[in-house]
């Protein structure tokens, strides 16, 4: 029996206890994605919708199904106030269900992820965080498993922590320890956690992969955000040596490049033979690959994604998506038709972490068009409304017709690269448009 058991049992309680303590007009954080706690979440909504709470703000990223099912639901908006740091799907649905009835119902907060830790403790007052947690080792700690992120800085300095214990929670290393001493009240729940799946690649994303791939050299150390284009680098990676991770995400093929020896971070500057990130999205075999294996170590998004921590691994390697980009180089990966479509998240971080590393490299992918090929991506101005990589940090920009190196090129020469990688489609009514604005 552990030294602490008799703790844990004194804090264990039922779900609907734990919330009981979380004052009205507070606010609450949550874990981020999988480490959102269905059973505390579904009983604060119980709370709400019986009037305990006249107002509940609730700061996160990355909502859950769990979190979407029971606490962002349109009839409990008159109380739960979200305030996401990064638009999903549901939640610009529920921002547009409130516009369409003249009401304000999700109230996004413009954040660089590495900024988030800070921001959530210092800006605001984190009353209470609430989060998913590995389940409790014989020296009394608990793992944040999936999810350091924001979760590991929040986890020291809000006023109160509920944890909700699940066996399926990975326990990782790195900075991902919580000890029993210092949580306040437990809750247990082992439901499966929940799983992010990317389904295969278009050619253009293989176009787009291969482009980006032979420019990887052996030895770098590489951050890959999600999606397929991320997904189609990795896959032509295979025949790659010694290449290191220092990510914010951890995803399924770095697990098939570590298991094929691809990825052992044996050239890494920093933290060698270490796998590093600071939040996974994946499947269940991910996850129980990630259990106990000491090579996968997570730390503080404040950590990971700060660029002064970045530039330190030699020939780090970006790779990131957008939504368009106008002739100067400026990068919009966040905002369509002015409304927000996602938001910051790390990019921005590593697309100057990369670029100060000595070697590094930095890659913003993006399809050439879009609606089915009725509008281009290539543009001569921001159209969505935010640029979220300034036209001084942006470096290589990728379409499936080729590659555009953004530094040290004039506006003029930048306007023509970009218009030789834009569709065939679009390329006359673009040069036109550069030649009205001065820039060819």
């Amino acid at each position: 029996m552990s030294l602490y058991t008799d703790l844990y049992e004194s804090k264990k309680m039922s779900a609907h206890d734990a919330v009981a303590s979380i004052a009205d007009r507070s606010n609450l954080i949550l874990g981020m994605s999988v480490a959102m706690p269905p059973a505390i979440m579904e009983a604060v909504a119980s709370r709400a919708k019986q009037k305990w709470f006249t107002r509940l703000n609730v700061y996160y990223m990355h909502a859950s199904a769990a979190a979407i099912e029971s606490l962002f639901v349109p009839e409990l908006m008159d109380v739960i106030k979200p305030h996401p740091l990064f638009m999903s799907g549901h939640d610009r649905q529920l921002a547009k269900q409130g516009y369409d009835q003249g009401e304000e119902w999700v109230h996004f907060v413009p954040c660089l992820f590495h900024q988030a830790g800070r921001l959530l403790t210092e800006s605001i007052s984190p009353d209470c965080f609430v989060v998913t947690v590995s389940k409790m080792d014989k020296a009394g700690y608990f793992s944040l498993g999936t999810n350091p992120d924001y979760g590991a800085t929040v986890v020291r300095k809000a006023k109160k922590i509920i944890v909700e214990v699940n066996e399926n929670m990975p326990r990782t290393f790195g900075e991902c320890l919580l000890h029993i001493t210092d949580v306040d009240m437990i809750v247990e729940n082992s439901p499966p956690l929940m799983e992010t799946i990317i389904g295969g690649g278009s050619i253009e994303d293989e176009k787009i992969g291969h482009y980006i791939a032979e420019r990887i050299p052996d030895g770098a150390t590489l951050q890959m955000g999600i999606g397929a284009v991320p997904n189609s680098v990795m896959g032509q990676l295979d025949s790659h040596k010694d290449l290191g991770l220092h990510s914010e995400l951890f995803s399924p093929p770095m697990v098939d490049l570590i298991k094929k020896g691809v990825l052992n971070g044996r050239q890494k500057t920093l933290l060698p033979y270490k796998h590093v990130y600071t939040l996974a999205l994946g499947d269940r075999a991910m996850f129980d690959f990630m259990d106990d294996n000491p090579s996968i170590v997570g730390y503080p998004v404040a950590y990971v994604n700060n660029p002064s921590v970045i530039r330190k691994n030699h020939n780090m390697i970006s790779v990131n998506a957008a939504i368009e980009v106008d002739f100067t180089g400026q990068v919009n990966s966040e905002s369509i038709g002015g409304h927000q479509f996602s938001g910051t998240g790390g990019q921005l971080d590593f697309v100057r972490g990369a670029y100060a590393s000595p070697g590094g490299k930095s890659f913003i992918a993006l399809h050439s068009t879009a609606k089915k090929g009725t509008v281009s991506r290539i543009t001569p101005h921001i159209t969505g409304g935010a640029v979220t990589d300034p036209r001084m940090d942006v470096q290589y920009i990728v379409t499936e017709y080729g590659i555009a190196d953004m530094k040290g090129r004039s506006l003029q020469e930048r306007a023509r690269a970009l218009i030789d990688i834009a569709h065939p489609n679009f390329r006359e009514e673009l040069e036109k448009e550069a030649h009205e604005m001065g820039m060819m």
